[in-house]
C-alpha cells in the first residue's frame, strides 16, 4: 500500500467563501499514482469546512442563507467564545457542515456518485487557510 499527501492553500478574501477544489483533488490522485484506494480532504482550520453536494449557484447561496439563520455572525455579543476574535459563528457552521469526506478512487478516478463534488467552504476567512489531501491505496 501507498501514501501521498498534499496540502492545498486557500485565502478567501471575504469572511465567508466556496471553492470547489474538485480539480486539485484529482490531481493530486493523479500526482500519487494510486490507481486504487480511498482520499481523505481535511480541512485543516477549526472554522472551515469540506464536503460533498452540488455545484449549483442556487444551492450554494442556499447553504449561506441557511448557515446565516442557524449560527448568524453578528451580534457577536450572542457567543460567549467571541472575546479575543469574532469568529463563534465561523466554529459553529464548519460543525455543521462538516471536517472531511473520504472518496474512493477507482481507476485512478475520484468514484463519485451523479453530480458530486469537493468543496471547500470558508467562514472566517481574510487569511490563509489549508486543506490536507491524504491519498491511500495501490
Amino acid at each position: 500500500m501507498k501514501s501521498y499527501r498534499k496540502e492545498l492553500f486557500f485565502q478567501i478574501p471575504s469572511r465567508r467563501g466556496l471553492i470547489n477544489i474538485t480539480t486539485d483533488v484529482q490531481d493530486a490522485v493523479n500526482e500519487s499514482g494510486i490507481r486504487e484506494g480511498l482520499v481523505l480532504v481535511n480541512a485543516m482550520n477549526i472554522t472551515a469546512s469540506v464536503f460533498i453536494n452540488d455545484d449549483e449557484s442556487g444551492l450554494h447561496a442556499d447553504f449561506e442563507e441557511w448557515l446565516e439563520q442557524i449560527a448568524p455572525e453578528k451580534p457577536y455579543s450572542r457567543y460567549r467564545h467571541n472575546g479575543y476574535e469574532d469568529n463563534a459563528d465561523a466554529h459553529l457552521k464548519r460543525t455543521i457542515m462538516g471536517r472531511e469526506v473520504v472518496v474512493a478512487i477507482t481507476d485512478h478516478k475520484l468514484d463519485f456518485g451523479t453530480w458530486e463534488q469537493i468543496f471547500y467552504f470558508e467562514f472566517d476567512g481574510n487569511r490563509r487557510k489549508h486543506v490536507l489531501v491524504k491519498v491511500i491505496g495501490e
